[in-house]
């Protein structure tokens, strides 16, 4: 039988909680906020390659967030995972759920990963991130035929991870009220129960 991982102390699953759901809003937040409203309003912006060097400056600077929100997200459930939200503390509906979480953290830092790396890409095929744009997600007609292609996987990418993020913000919500409907008694005591 495997060692059991001490319960870390209240106050710091407590940080390690709101951690996880600042870096969810943070992730989630910023693509929405990117593709609403950044992206349409550079149309404001007359020269197309400037509109490029103001996208790939604020995506630049927004990385750090979503780094941070990210690690966030993966840490604070690795964390619940090795404890509180371990299989042998949940419910048979919270494992479904929790191994449903499982799977939408992998994939929103795979295609957050995937998505950075290509946007980055993009970014530096012209100097200062000017690479002639219509709108936020469309490459101009003047931008080379590497750059539209490299701004379609982008588009892709992005699409996926801003699908996983919602999906993965749905589930931690389903997740959390689960265990709010469980019965104190049978938090404590959970291989009883409905199973």
């Amino acid at each position: 039988m495997a060692p059991s991982v001490p319960a870390p102390p209240v106050p710091l699953s407590k940080v390690g909680r709101a951690a996880h759901d600042v870096g969810l809003a943070g992730l989630l937040g910023g693509n929405l906020f990117g593709r609403i409203a950044m992206h349409p309003s550079v149309t404001e912006i007359s020269d197309p390659a400037e509109r490029g060097k103001v996208v790939n400056a604020a995506w630049r600077r927004y990385g750090a967030i979503n780094s941070v929100s990210l690690a966030a997200v993966a840490t604070g459930w690795i964390g619940a995972r090795l404890r509180e939200s371990a299989n042998a503390q949940l419910s048979a509906d919270e494992r479904r759920l929790a191994y449903a979480k499982d799977v939408l953290v992998g994939l929103v830092a795979a295609t957050g990963l995937a998505t950075a790396a290509e946007g980055m890409r993009f970014a530096r095929m012209a100097p200062d991130g000017a690479v002639p744009l219509t709108d936020g997600d469309h490459a101009a007609p003047a931008a080379s035929e590497p750059a539209r292609r490299s701004k379609r996987r982008v588009n892709v990418l992005s699409t996926a991870n801003l699908v996983s993020e919602v999906a993965l913000v749905a589930v931690n919500s389903a997740l959390a009220q689960e265990g709010f409907r469980r019965p104190p008694a049978r938090r404590l005591i959970p291989r009883f129960g409905r199973l």
